[in-house]
């Protein structure tokens, strides 16, 4: 067992394989980029300053060597332009689901294995899928479903929410999902910003041995969404819906024939909304294109992870995470994957190892919290599983302490390359992470993805190395917003992302880049809370605290485990006049946030506090308090003199001191 010890942090775990640089996928593209475009590069850091600094020319690179057909319009061609405004490939037509299911890949090959809790397992070859996703496209037709139409799907990881997203796209129709762990709040304040047609659900699932029903929230749901006209029951093992609130059965969605097509839609024709939350109002919803997907997946999955035909990718997720849509863009390089639903350490710490080698996984995702606690548990994944065929282990959703990179190194071996990333739901892929061409190091990432101009700003806006920094994006990339639902003239996407350093992508995390190019990010630089991968507006807590009278005013705060876990939430509350937070009442705070949101949102620690600290103009300053937490002085992180209160902070300031003291 590695233990932690100073000089661990950025310690060589492994250098590259030497056949890496003739048989791995992006070797492969170096080489096609010699012959075909005259290109030559000594590295991987000389064809990443390339592909930067030529944008146009490397992403048309890629769209011939991925062989992306047109199929409507002028041949692909653009211009890059400033951010955010830069239009891609403009004419084109093109449909996501097309390249995925237009028979490039072997029929007969694998493509889905479902592993659930709740039902038998579930297997579907290429060509099965295929007729499934036609089967469904009809199916939705027959509701009325067409381009620029919304379809939902409150559901779990499995095989028939693949197939309803892959069916939606090929209509040029709208896919959103949230996870079936979500509560009723949660699900409403999000699709009710998209003017659902169709939802596509379950009444319940197994987690583990634990029962855990959805049919009230649903029957809910379905209420408030004033716009739906069909929900659609998949009959999830032994949860199905009363006859009542369900207007089809998945069986009959499928229920008719008929020739798989594909709408041809512009290359930023909308494709998928992910949910963003930020620290006030409801979750951003953030429109994603057929185009930016489909290109900056196909590089990220095959050039960063290594993925093609004979691969299997088996990465944990739910539905309501951006890995759920890169899990499913896995078969766009004629992988496999596994789609995992139920508690992914049951029936104990050894469950995602047991099934990595059930399915034969060649490349695992696993987070960096289980990691740890395998680490810590002493778990041996090579002598009591059979995993001769993983080759690649990926990590992502939070920073993986270089006691956790040591660790896989040292218990599967050096033949076993760690590819540690970190991306984010509003480029919906990575920004940096590493390739079969870059060393691993400890507690670092390695390098910056292909195409992405990812740097460290200080707070002037200057590059700086081997010191903490905002992390950047100097220059747009495919995968970027086509926009934000509800901002129809830009505003709030500018603002969002553009305003700290003008026309320049601020992405929230603290990142410090070496001198190498290899990276450390060390949590988020603003007040969102990102929980085991999943950001949570904090205005989120707020809002489902609005039904309890005891509670009058909130501040909730996250703090990152260094270890990998999902971190320490504290919740703050002020309580009405003569109430004490006692036992009962914490049970029911605790209660009320996951019933409105879900259990991924239930805090550690609630703690009363005579008031929350406010500015003048009545902005709540979490992050002030969150970096109190860290061992800021009080007098550090915000000046007395603009706030409304400012005796306040000092409750804060003991708080924390007698924290730390623990």
């Amino acid at each position: 067992m590695v233990d932690s010890k100073p000089g661990l942090m950025g310690q060589l775990l492994r250098l590259p394989d030497p056949d890496a640089g003739v048989t791995s996928r992006v070797a492969v593209y170096m080489e096609w980029m010699a012959r075909h475009r005259g290109r030559r590069f000594s590295s991987y850091e000389d064809l990443w300053r390339w592909s930067v600094d030529n944008l146009a020319e490397f992403w048309l690179s890629l769209w011939e060597y991925f062989e992306v057909e047109v199929t409507a319009g002028p041949p692909a061609r653009f211009e890059v332009g400033s951010m955010p405004g830069t239009t891609w490939f403009p004419g084109v037509g093109l449909n996501y689901a097309r390249y995925l299911l237009d028979g490039r890949f072997a029929a007969e090959s694998s493509a889905v294995v479902g592993i659930s809790q709740s039902r038998e397992q579930v297997r579907l070859s290429y060509g099965e899928l295929a007729t499934a996703v036609a089967r469904a496209r009809v199916g939705l037709e027959r509701l009325g479903i067409g381009r620029g139409d919304v379809v939902v799907g409150y559901l779990p990881n499995i095989p028939e929410a693949l197939v309803a997203f892959l069916a939606t796209a090929s209509l040029g129709a709208v896919w959103s999902s949230c996870a079936s762990e979500f509560g009723e709040r949660a699900v409403i304040e999000r699709f009710g910003q998209i003017d659902p047609k169709v939802l596509v659900t379950v009444g319940g699932y197994m987690y583990g041995e634990k029962a855990v029903e959805r049919r009230a929230q649903v029957a809910s749901i379905s209420k408030a969404l004033s716009t739906l006209e069909a929900v659609v029951d998949i009959g999830y093992g032994q949860f199905s819906l009363d006859e009542a609130d369900r207007d089809l059965s998945w069986a009959e969605l499928l229920d008719g024939s008929g020739a798989l097509e594909f709408e041809s839609v512009a290359f930023d024709h909308p494709l998928f909304v992910l949910y963003s939350s930020g620290t006030t109002g409801l979750p951003k919803a953030i429109v994603h294109g057929h185009g930016g997907i489909l290109l900056e997946h196909l590089k990220n999955h095959a050039l960063s992870w290594d993925l093609g035909p004979g691969d299997r990718l088996m990465w944990f997720t739910t539905t309501a995470w951006m890995m759920w849509n890169a899990l499913v863009s896995t078969l766009l390089t004629g992988a496999s994957i596994v789609m995992l639903d139920g508690n992914p350490m049951y029936p104990d710490l050894h469950g995602q190892w047991r099934t990595a080698a059930e399915t034969g996984a060649s490349v695992l995702g696993l987070n960096p919290g289980y990691i740890m606690a395998c680490r810590r548990a002493a778990i041996e994944p090579r002598v009591d599983h059979d995993l001769s065929v993983l080759r690649e282990v990926c990590s992502a959703g939070a920073p993986l302490p270089p006691e956790g990179a040591a660790w896989i190194t040292e218990v599967l071996g050096p033949e076993v390359f760690l590819n540690n990333g970190s991306g984010g739901t509003d480029v919906c892929s990575g920004i940096v992470q590493g390739n079969p061409l870059l060393p691993v190091w400890a507690g670092e990432i390695s390098g910056r993805c292909l195409g992405v101009a990812a740097y460290a700003f200080d707070e002037r806006g200057h590059e700086v190395v081997d010191e903490l920094g905002e992390l950047v994006i100097t220059k747009p990339m495919p995968s970027m917003p086509v926009r934000l639902v509800g901002d129809a003239d830009g505003t709030k996407l500018a603002s969002t992302y553009f305003d700290f350093y003008s026309g320049v992508w601020r992405q929230g995390d603290w990142i410090r880049f070496t001198e190498r190019g290899s990276c450390e990010i060390t949590g988020r630089s603003d007040a969102t809370l990102n929980r085991g991968g999943v950001r949570l507006g904090t205005g989120e807590f707020y809002r489902a605290l609005d039904r309890l009278p005891e509670v009058t005013d909130a501040l909730v705060v996250h703090l990152e485990d260094p270890d990998g876990g999902v971190g320490r939430l504290i919740l703050f509350v002020v309580l009405a006049e003569g109430r004490v937070l006692d036992d009962d009442l914490e049970s029911e705070i605790a209660r009320s946030v996951v019933a409105e949101l879900s259990p991924r949102h239930r805090p550690d620690e609630v703690v009363q506090m005579p008031g929350v600290p406010r500015s003048l103009t009545g902005k709540l300053l979490e992050l002030p308090v969150k970096r109190m937490l860290q061992g800021v002085p009080a007098t550090d992180v915000a000046s007395k003199d603009a706030l409304a209160d400012p005796g306040v902070l000092d409750a804060y300031a003991r708080f924390a001191a007698e924290a730390r003291a623990r």
